[in-house]
């Protein structure tokens, strides 16, 4: 799995590209995990070139996301397509996440305090 990072002012955009499944969870966990210790913790994970997750990859998600609340810090999705969405919402985990419908948006919402 391919992961870009590119910093926006102070927040981390990581772009996953492929289903984000099992075998790639190390890749996606370190850049995660490095991603969020480069800055203050103010993380976006763009999903848009991510066509399925499954439970390992969901479980991923989750513990980044409950790790970096636990520090103050926060992880948001944005671009989730419809598969993704369907899983998310078939697993009872749509509500874990703050998601959003662009990049933008979800960088914006840092600054608004959302």
């Amino acid at each position: 799995m391919k992961v870009t990072e590119q910093r926006q002012g102070a927040v981390t955009v990581l772009k996953p590209e492929g289903p984000l499944v099992e075998a790639d969870i190390k890749d996606f966990s370190g850049a995660l995990s490095q991603a969020a210790n480069a800055n203050l913790g103010r993380c976006v994970v763009d999903l848009s070139a991510v066509p399925f997750v499954d439970s390992k990859g969901l479980e991923a998600l989750l513990d980044a996301t409950e790790e970096m609340a636990r520090g103050g810090r926060a992880l948001k999705l944005c671009s989730i397509d419809r598969t993704v969405r369907q899983v998310l919402e078939l697993t009872g985990l749509v509500n874990q996440f703050e998601h959003f419908e662009d990049v933008n948006s979800a960088i914006r919402s840092f600054l608004q305090g959302n």
